[in-house]
């Protein structure tokens, strides 16, 4: 009987030893950051950038940014230092340079990502020649902000380095909180939510390719690898281990926060690294919230290629919900050409926002076998 006993707790043992070897493997893999985004894309600044690893028929040079400064930016918690470049508005004598819109770039873990990364250089490029000051970032352990520990922490670290830069922008830019919106993608959508959770005063938020939970995103990775998913568990704790409690804060739950806040979800139907199902759980969270955020998906199966596919019709929602959060929630009519758009905004001002402002309404669009819920509102042509 003692041998037996014995030799139990040896198979338990070498079972344990093995399940939490696997484990640390498995948080291995999902959070250590490449750092310095890899050695990735090193000459694209706002003033150049390429965009060739994503399209071969997009120029970028209309989205380029050639006034722009690199800025450091201090961190919330101690001994964190962000690097950012701040570009200011190139429509200062219009009046629309009392705005502002912060890029949050996404996970560096599986592939390379930072404030040099085409994704966020072209959004930034977007919403600055629209008229919008921008600030790119670099989270904590990308590109060149402080090396913490090298590893992700879901968010729920790194929301408070969008904070440190949205206090940024009011402390040494000027802008009150109502001035300052939020563009984020993949991995940088969780860390948001959890920002906009946490302090109520962020106005805006526009979210591509959402990351809603941990749990969730680390099951269907695991799926997608041929990996069982019970390794979850220990995964989870291997990271609270290492100081990391990945399901400290909710993205999802967050959303229930929302407060009437402005958001547009954006998300490819195919998208195989976070699933369509993630855009339409969180917009069902913010409705029942009382939000009415506005969806759109995209066809196709990239993770955040939208923008470079369907450039023009990104760019021009993209202005559309800024435009529209600055006025109120207004926007012009949503069957208006990109060029309509540009040249109408070129002459917009506080005053006529405010006097062009009609009742919105709300209705549902469909767009081939995709629905897309939405709020639209309209205004009259300027």
């Amino acid at each position: 009987m003692k041998r037996l006993l014995i030799g139990l707790a040896v198979v338990l043992i070498l079972v344990v030893g093995a399940y939490l070897g696997m484990s640390t493997i498995l948080y291995s893999r999902l959070a250590t950051i490449k750092p310095n985004c890899a050695g990735a894309f090193p000459d694209n600044t706002p003033a150049a950038f390429s965009v060739a690893q994503f399209s071969d028929s997009l120029d970028p040079a209309p989205y380029f940014m050639p006034e722009y400064e690199t800025v450091s930016i201090p961190g919330r918690t101690p001994d964190i230092t962000l690097s950012g470049w701040y570009v200011p508005s190139a429509g200062a004598e219009t009046g629309r340079e009392d705005r502002a819109v912060l890029v949050v770039h996404g996970l560096g873990t599986g592939s390379p990502d930072c404030r040099r990364h085409p994704r966020a250089l072209l959004a930034a490029g977007m919403l600055h020649r629209a008229g919008y000051n921008v600030l790119l970032i670099d989270l904590r352990d990308h590109g060149d902000s402080t090396l913490e520990d090298g590893r992700w922490a879901g968010g729920t670290e790194e929301y408070l380095d969008v904070l440190s830069a949205w206090d940024w922008l009011m402390a040494e830019q000027g802008f009150a909180a109502e001035q300052i919106g939020i563009f984020a993608y993949s991995g940088g959508t969780g860390t948001t939510l959890i920002a906009l959770g946490q302090e109520p005063r962020i106005a805006a938020i526009w979210l591509d390719s959402v990351f809603v939970d941990i749990e969730l995103a680390i099951g269907d990775e695991l799926s997608r690898s041929g990996l069982p998913t019970f390794l979850i568990p220990g995964g989870l704790l291997i990271a609270r281990l290492n100081g990391d409690d990945l399901t400290a804060f909710s993205p999802l739950e967050a959303a229930t926060r929302i407060d009437g806040r402005p958001v547009f979800i954006t998300h490819a139907v195919g998208d195989s690294a976070l699933k369509v199902d993630y855009a339409y759980r969180l917009a069902d969270a913010l409705r029942a919230a009382g939000a009415e955020p506005e969806l759109w998906v995209t066809p196709g199966d990239g993770h955040v290629r939208s923008m470079f596919e369907e450039t023009a019709e990104y760019e021009r929602r993209l202005i559309l919900f800024f435009r529209g959060w600055w006025c109120g929630r207004a926007s012009f009519r949503d069957d208006l050409a990109l060029s309509v758009v540009m040249e109408r905004l070129s002459r917009l001002t506080e005053d006529t926002c405010r006097r062009e402002i009609r009742t919105p309404a709300s209705r549902q669009k469909d767009v081939g076998t995709v629905t897309v819920r939405a709020s639209w509102q309209d205004a009259t042509p300027l």
